[in-house]
């Protein structure tokens, strides 16, 4: 859910290929011939599921970056090499397939908008798997998603090096959970009514009690967007009543930037509970499975609940504004707020201090009986 690297949380920027110059731009670029494409939804940038004919039935995903995004090469660079690093240490991450000339990514024109704009654009190996927002999730891969949350910042935090590294440190990046205060100026997208109010709410609070404790959080590098459609998982049982999944993918690594390692954990949470039918009990599993990695500090812990809802209403806020600009992508972008709404409200009507403990006797409970 990339948006670049300034305060606008979206400009008119998305990519306009059809599927015919999509192929022909795999064909121009990496020299191969697509026997298949469809598009894939996606927030800002543009995605295309291709099969091509060189190797057998070889996969891959176009990704074409929006205009925006693409004039940060450094950024763009180093994303794709963190992803890269990534499946080297053994996590289920894409590769790119190298251009023709033997680059990770290109700049390249097109799309049937408007006037003549640049694009990067890399074709990354397809990862297989069903997105977590298509599964039952249960207690075991909710665990499992929080390790994962704390090992991918724990390794690329210890041991990725690049020299374009410091383009992490993304300021004013409307999705680094140290900018919920930033929602103040599109706030206006949601109207108003009561849903306002508790997002001012959340916003006022956050600006009292989370910025000023920045300074003790542990720093680190934030994959940033660990959502329910961003991480694929298999079934490795065969078990109907209860089964047991793998984490086979991780996408979308368009959101990193430098934050903390509580955010990761928070932002794991806020969209585990969107797909769960009894959401306030997710927080528990992620952050026991998060804290079997990176145990989290007192003062961590006691700002979990805001920042979960600092996530809540980045994501409903800038989807609303979002949804003004791109009417017809609004059934994509509002995916969140079509649960989002009611878990937040939700949180705040139970309140802090009853959520804080079911979460944290849940996790406190996996100390005695960690999951097989």
């Amino acid at each position: 859910m990339s948006s670049g690297n300034d305060c606008q949380p979206q400009t008119l920027t998305k990519p306009t290929f059809d599927e015919r110059e999509a192929a022909e731009l795999v064909d121009r670029v990496f020299g191969l011939k697509v026997s298949w494409i469809r598009s894939l939804p996606s927030y800002d940038d543009q995605n295309f599921h291709v099969r091509v004919s060189a190797e057998g039935a070889d996969e891959y995903v176009l990704k074409i970056t929006n205009s925006e995004d693409s004039q940060e090469p450094d950024l763009i660079e180093v994303q794709t090499q963190a992803m890269m690093f990534l499946s080297a240490e053994g996590f289920p991450s894409a590769t790119p397939y190298l251009t023709k000339d033997g680059n990770i990514m290109s700049l390249e024109s097109g799309g049937t908008g408007l006037g003549s704009k640049k694009y990067m654009v890399r074709l990354l190996t397809y990862l297989p798997g069903t997105p977590v927002a298509k599964t039952t999730t249960n207690a075991q891969i909710l665990y499992e998603i929080g390790r994962l949350a704390a090992s991918v910042d724990k390794v690329l935090s210890e041991k990725f090096q690049h020299p374009s590294v410091k383009s992490l440190h993304r300021g004013q990046f409307i999705w680094n959970l140290a900018n919920v205060p930033l929602l103040d100026q599109y706030i206006y997208a949601l109207g108003q009514n009561k849903y306002r109010a508790v997002v001012e709410q959340v916003i006022e609070q956050f600006k009292g009690k989370v910025i000023p404790k920045l300074s003790s959080f542990r720093a680190c590098i934030n994959h940033g967007d660990l959502n329910d459609h961003n991480i694929l998982v298999d079934s490795c049982s065969a078990s109907l009543e209860n089964p047991q999944y793998r984490v086979s993918g991780i996408l979308d690594f368009s959101d990193m930037s430098y934050g903390y390692y509580v955010f990761e954990v928070a932002i794991a949470i806020m969209y585990m509970m969107i797909e769960s039918p009894d959401p306030l009990s997710v927080g528990g599993h992620v952050l026991a499975g998060f804290e079997s990695i990176l145990p989290l500090t007192a003062e961590e812990r006691g700002a979990l609940f805001l920042l979960v809802s600092g996530r809540f209403a980045q994501s409903l806020v800038i989807a609303a504004h979002t949804a003004l600009l791109y009417p017809e992508n609004k059934e994509y972008l509002t995916i969140t707020a079509k649960t989002g709404w009611k878990h937040l409200m939700t949180m705040f009507e139970v309140g802090q201090e009853a959520v804080e403990k079911k979460w944290f006797e849940t996790a406190k409970a996996y100390t005695h009986h960690a999951p097989a």
